[in-house]
């Protein structure tokens, strides 16, 4: 009496995918061996497309038969059984070397004979051009979609795939946190494990729940994707998505994750505002700030910052003391009032500047011009390069390589145009005598002077700090 394996098979393993196939398919055969008399001795249930041979259950089952357990075979069609020439192939000989005796289908018609054998193969090979086919027009849409500046596959953390536009669409909540780890790692004083911190602390996790790790936050941040472009297939593309964060902040961080090879450690002293402007006048040593806490026994605090000499020139020994910062802030506050700008001489110069304002506007259409000639430029060599490429004068990774440059110099210059016509009256504000934005507290406004080439000493006793020529000081002070 022949002896009988059921086998039924769906094609993944996600389980609200094809989820009544199985039972669906063993109910079927159940019932379908009861009426036939067949001897099914057992059951085997895979979870795994037959597109690429290595099933590990169907393996199991054809080994089982060479060994002679059984000699039959149960399933629903064919296709559940072979998608590719070597499984099918493989019940083929099986059936020629007589370890398989017969093989029954509900849905396909078999008998261990030439013409049933052939009517198999021919199953065989239908089930193969299906997949292929359905394979090849599936990834034809995704080429088709890519065209079309869609990214064809899931969205990355601040956005969502819209099911009924099938298009990708902002997440506002959390491309607003995206945006800030951006912006917080750009600064240079973070570390990717500090950004992993931030989007756990703001709720931002994995689509599976879990944490972002280190890597990962890497991948984020060295995704184009949120800039407007996107990787597919080796090759960078214009998206039609909304960006979360610029092409310059995007820049920024990738110069950023270059330069840090190692995390960056804290300094002992956080940096004080003249730090890097005042140099010593006898040594000519760069001043340093340092900030003190003084406790007393009543329990009062107080807290100072000092500057003093770095005393790092090793031919001068220097012998000048530090000086408070509030004493310094008054020196360098009564030196600058004495060369600031006359009221007179200020109302001329704004009337000059909004002059320069209102002619600008020419400046800022003729730039705008030259940088629209520009992208069209860059469109152009885009389509010359396709061609080059399609016309097989070039290799692909040479027209990828050339191809990611090319839309990297676009999108620099499309955020360049769009900063120009946006922002081209932001230098007029910091010229005027009293910007808008200091009248709404008039109380504390500011004078601002400009000193190209400061002399200034500052004492306290034997002290002497001398303002450092290579930088312009910038210095607010009460208006008097």
């Amino acid at each position: 009496m022949q002896k009988f394996f059921l086998y039924a098979r769906k094609s993944t393993d996600v389980e609200d995918k094809q989820v009544l196939s199985i039972d669906a398919q063993l109910t079927e055969l159940r019932t379908f061996a009861r009426e036939q008399g067949l001897d099914v001795v057992e059951e085997f249930i895979e979870k795994q497309s037959a597109k690429i041979p290595g099933r590990p259950i169907f393996g199991q089952m054809l080994k089982r038969i060479e060994r002679g357990e059984a000699n039959g075979i149960v399933s629903w069609h064919p296709d559940r059984l072979a998608r590719n020439s070597v499984d099918g192939g493989q019940i083929i000989y099986f059936l020629d070397t007589g370890k398989l005796a017969s093989m029954k289908f509900p849905s396909h018609w078999f008998e261990n004979t030439p013409q049933g054998k052939f009517s198999l193969s021919m199953a065989f090979v239908q089930s193969k051009y299906y997949v292929d086919s359905l394979s090849e027009n599936t990834k034809r849409g995704l080429r088709q979609k890519v065209r079309m500046g869609i990214f064809p596959s899931q969205a990355p953390l601040g956005y969502i795939n819209d099911s009924r536009t099938k298009t990708i669409v902002v997440e506002k909540k959390k491309a607003k946190i995206i945006r800030l780890a951006f912006e917080r790692y750009a600064k240079g004083n973070q570390r990717l494990e500090d950004i992993s911190n931030f989007l756990a602390k703001n709720g931002i996790v994995s689509r599976g729940g879990k944490r972002i790790h280190k890597t990962r936050a890497t991948f984020i941040l060295s995704n184009p994707f949120y800039t407007g472009l996107f990787n597919y297939a080796g090759e960078l593309h214009e998206g039609k998505h909304e960006p979360i964060i610029s092409k310059k902040l995007f820049d920024s961080v990738q110069e950023v994750m270059k330069l840090r090879g190692q995390p960056e450690r804290k300094a002992k002293n956080e940096p004080q505002p003249f730090c890097g402007l005042l140099s010593c006048t006898e040594c000519g040593m760069m001043i340093t700030g340092e900030y003190k806490v003084k406790k007393q026994k009543n329990g009062n605090v107080h807290h100072y910052t000092y500057y003093h000499c770095t005393k790092k020139n090793k031919s001068v020994k220097c012998s000048q003391p530090c000086i408070r910062e509030e004493e310094l802030n008054r020196q360098l506050s009564s030196e600058i009032q004495k060369v600031s700008l006359p009221r007179d001489w200020a109302e001329e110069l704004e009337k000059m500047a909004r002059s320069d304002f209102k002619n600008s506007a020419q400046s800022v259409s003729a730039s705008v011009k030259e940088k629209e000639t520009k992208i069209s430029v860059i469109s152009q060599k885009l389509e010359r390069l396709l061609n080059t490429y399609l016309d097989q004068d070039i290799e692909k990774e040479t027209y990828r390589v050339e191809k990611a440059k090319l839309i990297l110099q676009k999108k620099s210059l499309e955020e360049e145009m769009t900063s120009l016509s946006h922002k081209h009256n932001d230098w007029l504000e910091p010229m005027l005598i009293e910007p808008a934005s200091w009248r709404k507290n008039s109380a504390h406004r500011r004078r601002r002077c400009w000193i190209p080439n400061p002399e200034f000493i500052g004492e306290n006793g034997r002290n002497r700090v001398g303002v450092a020529s290579q930088r312009p000081l910038l210095v607010f002070f009460k208006a008097v």
